[in-house]
């Protein structure tokens, strides 16, 4: 049953089917895959995600108040780009939407670099404030331990700003980087890490939206028929791939046409594939452009274009040739010849053109790294090349007019010219030019090319080699993650690479479309992608198996499921330094200069935590201190209320003491009075029983 499974896995019969709700959706897919960015929605409202940004360009420009030595922006150890400014950065998107913080410090960045080119006269303040951008956005992804909210939620996340009152395109940190060439942010860890899930596949887009990425959840299972499912032809790594094998037949078929000259002007099946090779490629440049906009031509998309260009005027004049009958052998000679004559000059082109495919190693990704900045560096010297060129050229021209009124030499003057600027110019046909006035104006021009332009060339080349040579690891992996983006931004729903890019088109897309019903839709494209890559899904399914026993043990180590054990790492476990006393060598053994620098290391990075600390006790302190007069008020206040209270209870004692008194007072006169009465009724009892006595 679990083969079944994986058979109906292979032909996409267990696959959910899509939702297209939008009819004009529905009406946008009828001729090439439908590409949905337009349906795309911010994960927050643009309107918070703005005013995050803003208050990340408050906190540069008050962290960032002035011009700086860009080493103290950049050092590990700045002084500029705290702990705390890092803490305060991350606060700005508050708890529940710090997830769109790296993606404001990449929209400040380029809201700096543009202002650095409006405002030339603070251009190197705002230039470095757009590094400061940089080095926190670097330093947030590095130091942020849940690996799964950066990816999903940080790094993946699409979001929005508000711009003329009206929300942007939402867009991720990963293109966000890639389109502002942000090197630092590019070569962190974390991003490198999502870049490496993306481009292995471990992380897809979901099918039903995809602004939203999911794991694949097939990465850890080691059945061999688990593997063997179409959908994985979207994993970059083996569209890259596969591209490259096309790449190489189609200049094996280049080869063998060119080897092969038909003289009669027929197209044999060689140069038929050769062709049709070509028109799968010419479609394909134009759904990039239809799905992804002009924004993604770049050199390889004009260097792809004159090479088509050329294959595609070498058949054209391999028609003419042929619609001569054969009694007019000479036209369809001439037709036949010319058609090769442009086959002929693409050669160089052609093999030229697998460095489109070959840059995904280090090696050549460096060397074209190279290669494009200097010619993006001598778009000076062309500039100002054509200036002159158009300069002395009117001035010969004028000559030659004045000479008889007619413009005979024009071609002489132009080789002469071009001569010029192969380094190997002739003086011997201006000394009869209008003398002396053609020889000298030829003298100058001479001078202005060989002498002063091609020592302006050197030296841009010289100066951008440097530059690209000090970040040659940055920029060739900027231009790995864009090679990834370019898989990423324009998906298929149904991954046909050129030349099978013609079968859904004509046999598939045209025909059937437009009237099957979607699920069956759907059905047939995979098992079309199913017939066509089956070769190549054995060979991904069996990879991907060793890749899921390699996931396996590493979790099994608690590691990460890229993670790799080295040479010295399958050892060093079993070992222990410290019993064996080799540590305390080792220490004895270190230098007091690297000792003192880790020192200092280390009070650099604790310095912010040492920082607080202080901060902390002063606070203590200035508290302590508040407590202390706050204590002595409340003695003084006590002490003034113990006083009162005193003073109240000896005027109440007073008041008691003339209190008593007065009873005192009365109650002696009521003895007083009392007193007489009894003398008088004494002396009345005395008399009355006197009186007694005398009777």
């Amino acid at each position: 049953m679990a083969r079944f499974g994986a058979f109906s896995r292979l032909l996409g019969l267990d696959r959910p089917p899509h939702r297209h709700d939008n009819w004009w959706q529905e009406h946008r897919r009828r001729l090439l895959p439908s590409y949905r960015e337009d349906s795309f929605v911010s994960a927050i409202p643009a309107e918070t995600v703005t005013e995050i940004a803003l208050r990340i360009r408050h906190l540069i420009e008050k962290c960032v108040p002035l011009e700086l030595p860009v080493n103290q922006i950049t050092s590990p150890s700045s002084k500029i780009i705290t702990k705390k400014v890092l803490k305060a950065a991350k606060e700005a998107g508050g708890k529940h939407h710090r997830s769109c913080v790296v993606y404001c410090l990449l929209v400040n960045k380029r809201w700096w670099k543009h202002q650095a080119q409006v405002e030339l006269w603070d251009a190197d303040l705002h230039a470095l404030r757009a590094v400061a951008c940089e080095v926190i956005a670097k330093q947030i992804i590095e130091t942020e331990e849940d690996i799964n909210f950066l990816l999903h939620q940080v790094l993946l996340k699409r979001y929005s700003i508000m711009i003329d009152n009206k929300p942007t395109k939402p867009s991720n940190v990963v293109e966000k980087a890639v389109d502002l060439h942000a090197l630092r942010v590019i070569g962190s860890s974390g991003y490198q890490k999502c870049i490496s899930y993306l481009w292995r596949g471990w992380l897809v887009q979901d099918e039903n939206d995809p602004a939203t990425f999911v794991e694949y959840r097939d990465k850890d299972n080691i059945s061999f028929w688990s593997h063997l499912d179409p959908d994985r032809m979207r994993a970059p790594m083996y569209q890259n791939w596969t591209q490259m094998l096309i790449s190489f037949i189609y200049l094996v078929l280049y080869t063998l046409a060119m080897n092969s000259v038909n003289p009669g002007g027929h197209i044999d099946v060689i140069e038929g594939l050769l062709y049709a090779f070509t028109l799968g490629f010419m479609c394909d440049e134009f759904a990039k452009i239809w799905k992804a906009g002009f924004a993604i031509i770049d050199f390889w998309s004009a260097f792809n274009s004159i090479l088509y260009g050329l294959l595609t005027t070498s058949l054209v004049f391999r028609f003419i040739a042929f619609s001569h009958d054969g009694s007019d052998g000479d036209w369809r000679h001439h037709y036949n010849t010319l058609s090769y004559n442009f086959l002929a000059v693409s050669a160089p082109m052609f093999w030229l053109r697998l460095l489109l495919y070959l840059d995904s190693f280090r090696f050549f990704g460096a060397m074209l790294v190279v290669l494009k900045v200097m010619m993006k560096e001598s778009i000076i010297f062309f500039a100002l090349l054509l200036v002159i060129v158009v300069g002395f050229l009117q001035a010969f021209l004028g000559l030659d007019q004045a000479d008889d009124q007619v413009v005979e030499d024009a071609m002489f003057i132009v080789q002469s010219m071009a001569n010029a600027l192969m380094q190997s110019p002739d003086f011997s046909g201006f000394e009869r030019f209008n003398h002396p006035f053609g020889l000298l104006l030829y003298y100058c021009f001479t001078f202005v090319v060989m002498v002063i332009l091609l020592n302006i060339l050197i030296a841009l080349y010289n100066s951008a080699y440097e530059d690209i040579y000090d970040n040659a690891n940055d920029e060739y992996l900027a231009m790995f993650a864009q090679k990834t983006m370019q898989f990423v931004r324009a998906p298929d729903e149904n991954v046909f690479i050129p030349p099978f890019n013609l079968i859904e088109i004509f046999l598939l897309a045209l025909p059937l479309e437009w009237w099957m019903n979607k699920t069956t839709y759907e059905k047939v494209n995979d098992w079309c992608m199913a017939t066509i890559y089956s070769p190549l899904l054995l060979v991904s399914a069996f990879i991907e198996v060793k890749t899921a026993q390699e996931i396996r043990a590493n979790r099994a180590r608690g590691d990460g499921d890229d993670d790799s054990v080295e040479e010295w790492e399958q050892r060093m476990g079993d070992l222990d330094f410290e019993a064996d006393g080799w540590a305390s060598r080792v220490e004895g053994a270190r230098s007091k200069l690297v000792k003192m620098r880790e020192e200092e290391a280390e009070d650099e990075e604790s310095g912010g935590i040492r920082g607080e600390v202080a901060d902390a006790e002063v606070e203590i302190g200035k508290l302590r201190e508040e407590v202390r007069e706050l204590k002595g008020l409340l003695g003084e206040l006590m002490g003034m209320m113990q006083k009162e209270r005193e003073g109240k209870g000896k005027e109440a004692e007073a008041e008691d003491g003339k209190g008593k008194g007065a009873v005192g007072v009365e109650s002696q006169a009521t003895q007083v009075v009392g007193g007489g009465d009894g003398a008088g009724s004494s002396s009345s009892s005395s008399s009355s029983s006197g009186e007694g006595e005398r009777d």
